[in-house]
This record gives structure tokens, C-alpha cells and sequence, in this order.
């Protein structure tokens, strides 16, 4: 394709870096990303993903912006309180790049709509604070064989995984969801903004890495952050022959 001038200006920083170059950009602005949760991960997610130059984001959230949100929602600001969080980020994504299409989808993600959403895009950004989300993301993106980026926030602490087919996935570490007393969430535990910052902007990264071939992608490994100490440690896991998800016998589906 052809760049305008503008266009040349505003990619000039990607396709200077020799891993993603000319070719790089042209894949980044003729895919298409998923980003399920537009709340202290998706975020920074959907802003550094639109700065990209992404062709198509798709936002998936049923929840309005609130005033505990804006402590760590970055995308959100005070005027989009009572909102729709899919309206806000779009108006910002708009607002940023113009390039970038927004597409919204109304319904939250669930067991029927999953498959056929997914389906249409080339990347999945699972960016959720509940873990009925992040397990049908798990499912869903292995049954249409799709990449996608996983990642949990909760107090100083975070962490981070990237699936690509064949590579070990969500349940293969976590075979099924802990118990709610065992995970307070960040309204009962909470969340040191910056957190929800620096795992989006992971999740980002491995989003572009995997799109454009670039770098070293998360897959059979866990990041794990630490913003107290600002220690961060890469667990290696493996693929589970037994895991119901993507294991040899797999029958766990959406």
C-alpha cells in the first residue's frame, strides 16, 4: 500500500525499527484486534494499539465509566462518567487515530456470541477482571485457533501470558477458576493504578510482536510482575496433555 504524508509521519517510529519496517506497519494496519474489557488493562491496550496503527479494534465491555474508574481506567475521563466504557474509548480512539476502525460490540461477551466474534478477528486481547471472561477467552480463542494475550492485575501485582496454537494455554496453568474467596477483586483487595499500566502496556506489545513477527512472544511463559520490589520473574510452563482446554482430550468449549 501507499502511505499519505501523514501516514508516514505519524508510523515513522515503527517502521524505522528494522524488525517491523515497511512490511511490519502494512500488517498492523490491515489487522484486526479484539480487546475484551476496557478497564484498567484495556486501557492502555486500546490507546497504544491504536497509536500503532491498528486497521480494525474491536471493544467488548458492558459496564459505564465510574468514578472509582478513572484512578486507573486511563482512557476514561470525567466527563465519560454514566457512559458507556465501549462509547469513551471509541470518541479516544477516534480522537487519536483516525485511521484506526472502531467497532463495537453491545452485548458482553458470552458462551453464544464468543465463537462467532472471535472468529472475526486476528488477535484476541483478553483484558478482564472476572475470571468467567478470562476462561471463555481461553476456550473460545483455542476452538477458532487464534492468538491472544491473557493478563490478571491485583494489588502491586500482575501477570501475563501470551497462547498461540499449539502453545500452552490459561488452563494448562490454572485448570479451572479459584475460589472468589481466594481472588478478592480490586474493589475488595484494591489496585495500584500504575499496575493496570504496565501490564496493558505488555499486553500491547505482545499484541504488535505477534502481528508483525517481531521479538520474542510470551508464549509458554508467565510474566510475572511485581511493582513493590519492581522485580519481574518469567515462569516457563508447559503445554498439559490433560488440560481440558487444548490437551488431547480436550472438551471443554464455550
Amino acid at each position: 500500500m501507499d502511505y499519505t504524508d501523514e501516514q508516514l509521519q505519524r508510523y515513522s517510529r515503527n517502521i524505522l525499527l528494522q524488525e517491523i519496517g515497511d512490511t511490519g506497519q502494512q500488517r498492523l494496519l490491515a489487522s484486526r484486534v479484539l480487546i475484551v474489557g476496557l478497564g484498567g488493562l484495556g486501557s492502555p491496550v486500546a490507546y497504544y494499539l491504536a497509536a500503532a496503527g491498528i486497521g480494525t479494534i474491536g471493544l467488548i465491555d458492558g459496564e459505564q465509566v465510574e468514578t472509582s474508574n478513572l484512578q486507573r481506567q486511563i482512557i476514561h475521563l470525567t466527563p465519560d462518567i454514566g457512559k458507556p466504557k465501549t462509547t469513551s474509548a471509541r470518541q479516544k480512539i477516534n480522537a487519536l487515530n483516525p485511521d484506526t476502525r472502531v467497532i463495537i460490540h453491545p452485548d458482553p461477551l458470552d458462551p453464544a456470541n464468543a465463537l462467532p466474534i472471535i472468529t472475526d478477528y486476528d488477535f484476541i486481547v483478553e483484558a478482564t477482571d472476572n475470571f468467567t471472561a478470562k476462561y471463555l477467552v481461553n476456550d473460545t480463542c483455542i476452538l477458532a485457533a487464534k492468538p491472544f494475550s491473557t493478563a490478571g492485575i491485583n494489588r502491586f501485582n500482575g501477570q501475563t501470558l501470551t497462547r498461540v496454537p499449539g502453545a500452552a494455554c490459561y488452563r494448562c496453568l490454572f485448570p479451572a477458576p479459584p475460589s472468589p474467596d481466594d481472588t478478592p477483586t480490586c474493589s475488595r483487595a484494591g489496585i495500584l493504578g500504575a499496575v493496570a499500566g504496565i501490564l496493558g502496556a505488555i499486553q500491547a506489545a505482545e499484541t504488535i510482536k505477534i502481528i508483525t513477527g517481531a521479538g520474542t512472544p510470551l508464549t509458554n511463559r508467565l510474566l510475572l510482575v511485581d511493582a513493590k520490589t519492581m522485580n519481574f520473574k518469567t515462569v516457563k510452563i508447559k503445554k498439559t496433555p490433560a488440560c481440558p482446554a487444548c490437551g488431547n482430550h480436550q472438551h471443554q468449549t464455550p
